[in-house]
Order: C-alpha cells, then structure tokens, then sequence
C-alpha cells in the first residue's frame, strides 16, 4: 500500500513545543505532535471503494495486513507525523476556551488526481486536547459517523467523507444518557477524509489568547493553501475571505434544510471554514415535520440547535469567527456588511430550494405565502417530511380529486387528523394544483426535477440504530446494506421500498432513535 503522505499542515504552522502527550493549555502552537494509540485486536468492518480510490488506493489495498494496521493505529504510515490540532469554540452560546482535537489524530494529507486530502482517525486515543476524556470512540457512535458522512455526501450535502470503519477490539467505559449508568461498549475508530479539518474555533483560540502573530501566521496559510484564488493574504483577502466562509456555511445550511437534517450541536468549533458539514454527533432528519425539534438530549431543555433555528446559528457562529478575524482587519464596516448579506441572501436562497422542492421554476409574487402556508400545515399534524415532499411529486395538476393521499401517506396518525386539519390540507392542496397550471413543465418533467432534490432514502436513527444493535451483536451485514442503499437516495430503488417508510412505532422514545447524547 503506497499511500504517499505528506505533512503540509504540520510543514507549514507553529508545533506544540512540549511533546509530552499530557493534558495542558497548548499555547502559541497550532499543533501538537502525538501517536494514535495501538488497539489490542483491530478488525476492519467496512471500506468506502469511492474514497479508496479519491486517495488513490485499491480494493486489494484495503484488504492489506498494513491498512488495517494504519488505519487502526498500530502503524505509522511513511512519511507520517501524527498529530491533533489545537482550537477553542464556543459551545451553547458560551465561551469554553481551548478545546482541539481530543480524540481524533490526524496523519497527514494525500494528493491525488490533482486533490488534496487529509487523513484523521476519530477515536484513536488521548492527546493533549482530550481533557478528563479517553480519547477513543464506541461503535453505535462510529457506525452513525460512518454511515453518515457517506449518505450526505450522496445527498449532495457538502461534508466530510468515511474512509473506512473498523473495531479496536478494546472496550471503552461510557455513559450513554449521562444518567450515572456507565458501561463498556466496543471500541471503534472511523477514519474521517477532508481537504481541511480547519473549524472557526482554530482561528478563535488565537484572538481569545491575544496571539495575534500565530493568527496571522494560521490565517495566511489557509488562503494559501485553500483559498489561493483569493490571491496573497492581505486586508482585502481576509475580508474576501470572510465571504467566502460566509457563502459556503449559508450554502451548507440550505442543504441542511431542504434534507430535512438537523447537526444537533452547532458549536464553532464543529463548524468547517470550507463549509462542510463536520463533527457527527446527536444528528438526525426529521421524522414529523418541526422547526422545534432538536436530535441532542444536551440542548432538549433550549433547544439552540432545533432544526428552524440552525440558519439563525450559522449566522451567530459568523459573528464569532469574524470577532476572531476582527484584529487582523481592524475595521467592522465590512464584516458587518458580510453578515447583513447573510440574512437577505439565506431568504433569497431558502426561496429558490424551497420552489424547487415543490417543482415552481417560474418565481411568482405568492409563491412565499404558499411555502408559509405550507410549513404551518405541515406542523398541525406529525407528518413525515421525506414522505410529503417525496410523494408531492406525483400529483397531477388537472387532477380533479384533492390529491390529499399522497399527504395521507406520511401521516403518523391518519385517523386522529381532525376534520379542520384535514380541509386545511385540502385548501392547500387546492391552491398548489393551482399554482401548477402556471408552470409549462409537464407534470413528468416536474416530477423528475423534483426527485431530484426530495430524496428517498435518508438515514433515519432508526435505520442507523437497527445496523448498531445488530453490530453488537456480531453482524456487520445491515452497515453494508444501508450504506448501498444510500448512495442513491434519489433513485426508486424497488428493491428497497422497506427502507422508504415512517419511523416505527417501537422507536419513537427509543435512546438511539429519537434522542442522542454527544457520548461516544
């Protein structure tokens, strides 16, 4: 296996000076060097081919003594320094100071096909950065990292990519609930791909510590080595910069919102400069319909990151970052006007998805009270998300019936819908056939499109859950299925009609399904 690492971040950006692997504020340092840990009985349970091969590596790669050792931490790869970054970040609104990669270990980055990325093991031992933690990771956790970097991918959702998924054979003492019951579970380590793993907490931890020189040293990497269009860092660049982070997180967030996926712990610190979707934790896609709802049992009594405020932090997390860019810029006007921009593009852009969901190309005056109306209607009852917008697609606009079936099909309760709720349905219903007579689009060719952007498949925790219970028990079989499955959450996919139904009865209130903590 040639996997020809290089090390430009760790080449380029002040170390740690201290190579002790102890707990401690790391200051002045963008980094610290430090091996993974070994495991006791490594076994690799899944590889992603697409990654194998953006890297530059083979199916017969994968199936080496010397893959699974470095991608299990028994092995240092040539030309490899390990290392975990330093950053800080704000968690719940509140300021947590420093922070770093705690239980994740990156190997270096890999150039392929004119792409670069980086390699980083999550779970793989302690680092400075860990805190009171043990640096590692369990399976029901890695199993949902894995399976879901992939599915967003798939979606079209900018994000971090899996490599490969594999047990540690060591066994790791957590507190699911943190309810006092802790116990062991299966260790695991995912291997996680990016171009960058750079968060806003990395730049936020410099301007926090008054470290100015190492800001500015951190800062005129990044544009260097990702934002190179950009031209040489200057005042100007970091303000065009600040755009662009600006642009790609309001980009990100849409995609969140039209998928129905909610991150559950938006910290600046799990959030990507390059605005990509980042630190798989208490996600989740919506079963009913509801701005309110938040997957983190954390943030249950808050509700901070509830999936109709995530757009709202997104801009919040701006403020942060640009507070943290302000001394290198030292003038307010134009980051101000970044994030004034922010708000009107969000409800320029939130417009332009939200048509599409619904097949609209022509943009109509009312076609914003339609969506309005839409969102109330669909909150009066549980109603699926994925189902509604999915099935959406195949009404007919000379139909002369209600079409309220296909609303029907993804109600979790049909038979309790009130008679007031169901004419609501039926008055909406009305007016979109409506509104699709305006449109020139054959109902065919609005069906198509809209299946474009409605996925089928999603992972709902209930799926993820069912591929964790059977892992614990020894069969890997359902991460595979599910993982197929996913790679084509727009196609029909008949054979796997099972998957494109409502959320089970029995998983309404199970831990795993309906609510998730951030142990792992």
């Amino acid at each position: 296996m040639n996997l020809k690492l290089k090390n430009t971040f760790t080449d380029n950006l002040p170390a740690d000076s201290n190579s002790e692997n102890s707990r401690r504020q790391v200051l002045n340092a963008c980094f610290s060097y430090v091996n993974p840990k070994e495991t006791s009985k490594p076994e690799l349970l899944h590889v992603s081919t697409e990654v194998l091969q953006d890297l530059g590596l083979s199916k017969a790669d994968s199936e080496t003594d010397d893959f699974l050792k470095v991608f299990t931490g028994n092995q240092i790869p040539k030309g490899s320094k390990p290392y975990a970054m330093c950053y800080g970040g704000h968690q719940f609104g509140q300021w947590a100071g420093q922070l770093g990669d705690g239980r994740a270990i990156n190997l270096g980055d890999v150039q392929h096909d004119s792409q670069s990325w980086e390699l980083q093991l999550k779970g793989a031992g302690e680092t400075p950065y860990s805190r009171s933690a043990d640096g590692l990771a369990v399976l029901r956790s890695s199993i949902r990292e894995y399976l879901c970097s992939e599915a967003m991918y798939h979606l079209g959702v900018p994000t971090t990519r899996a490599l490969s998924l594999a047990l540690t054979g060591d066994q790791v003492l957590r507190d699911v609930m943190y309810d006092g019951n802790p116990a062991y579970e299966k260790g695991a380590i995912v291997c996680r791909v990016a171009p960058s793993f750079l968060r806003f907490g990395n730049y936020e931890i410099f301007t926090a510590r008054q470290d100015l020189e190492t800001l500015k040293t951190l800062l005129d990497f990044t544009i260097k080595q990702y934002f190179q269009h950009l031209g040489e860092p200057s005042k100007d660049t970091y303000i065009n910069f600040f755009e662009e982070v600006m642009q790609s997180t309001l980009s990100m967030i849409i995609h969140w919102q039209r998928v129905g996926f909610v991150h559950g712990v938006m910290n600046t610190d799990n959030m990507s400069i390059l605005g990509l979707t980042i630190d798989y934790g208490p996600y989740g896609w919506l079963e009913g319909f509801d701005y309110e709802w938040t997957p983190n049992t954390t943030d249950s009594q808050h509700k901070r990151y509830r999936f109709g405020n995530q757009p709202n932090i997104g801009l919040w997390n701006l403020y942060q970052l640009a507070n943290a860019l302000y001394p290198l810029i030292e003038e307010a006007e134009p980051l101000e006007t970044i994030l004034n921009a922010y708000k009107t593009d969000f409800e320029i852009k939130s417009l332009v998805m939200m048509r599409s969901k619904l097949g609209l190309e022509l943009q109509l005056e009312n076609d914003k009270k339609l969506i309005e109306d839409l969102e109330d209607v669909l909150q009066l009852s549980e109603t699926d998300m994925t189902i509604f917008f999915r099935n959406l697609a195949n009404v007919q606009k000379d139909d002369s019936d209600n079409s309220l079936q296909v609303v029907e099909k993804a109600f979790y309760k049909p038979n309790e819908i009130s008679d007031v709720v169901r004419q609501t349905w039926v008055n909406w219903m009305n007016t979109y056939k409506s509104r699709l007579k305006k449109e020139n689009l054959s109902d065919g060719e609005r069906k198509a499109k809209m299946n474009a952007v409605n996925p089928k498949y999603v992972l709902r925790n209930y799926m993820a859950q069912l591929a964790i219970d059977a892992a614990e028990k020894g069969d890997y079989q359902l991460i595979d299925e599910l993982q197929q499955l996913l790679k084509k959450p727009y196609g029909e996919q008949p054979c796997n009609e099972k998957w494109f139904a409502k959320r089970p009865e029995w998983a309404r209130y199970k831990v795993g399904c309906s609510m998730l903590s951030c142990s792992s």
